[in-house]
């Protein structure tokens, strides 16, 4: 194949979301042009028709992702008007995409890179902000629904940090399940 023809076959799209499973298998310091290219079956050189750099390219899988974050999130959950029912539907959503927990959990540990942090910070802000509007709606005040949306976030963060801790026991699929249901027992008012 030549390099023309890879340039055609495989877009900046193609690059961001092999670049974003790389990530979200092997972590952002795993990130490397060539490695890149060799899992999608082209030269290096054809990266360089989409991206002037690695850097260039994690800021457009960045992009790409809290984009697609957020899309996720109003197509999925925010268009739901009740809002206890939009609080159950997101904690089981949530339990339930495993790729976007790989990212995320990958994410977190690169918070030392300064675009890593940035898109963080936003995406973070952007949950918080859903989960405390959400907690207004059930009729919380102010104060109790902030803390209550960072104990729901920080047990969602914590979650995905126990999965990274190697000697761990992994949960039955049964304990899942039941886990899920605690969470949304515990963190959804009445």
């Amino acid at each position: 194949m030549s390099l023309r023809n890879e340039r055609i076959r495989l877009s900046a799209a193609d690059w961001e979301a092999g670049a974003l499973a790389m990530i979200a298998e092997q972590g952002v310091n795993a990130l490397a042009v060539e490695a890149l290219a060799r899992r999608l079956g082209v030269t290096k050189g054809s990266f360089y028709w989409h991206f002037p750099t690695r850097e260039a390219l994690l800021k457009a899988t960045l992009q790409r992702w809290e984009a697609g974050d957020e899309h996720d999130l109003d197509a999925r959950i925010a268009s739901i008007t009740e809002p206890r029912a939009r609080l159950r539907e997101l904690f089981q959503w949530v339990a339930r995409e495993v790729q976007p927990h790989r990212a995320y959990a990958a994410l977190l540990q690169a918070m030392d890179q300064p675009a890593v942090m940035e898109v963080m910070g936003r995406v973070s802000q952007r949950r918080m902000d859903f989960l405390e509007r959400s907690y207004r709606e059930v009729g919380m005040a102010e104060a109790e629904a902030l803390h209550r949306a960072r104990l729901a976030y920080a047990a969602y963060v914590g979650f995905l940090q126990l999965t990274l801790i190697p000697d761990l026991p992994r949960l039955s699929h049964e304990q899942f399940e039941a886990y899920v249901d605690h969470v949304i027992a515990t963190l959804v008012p009445d």
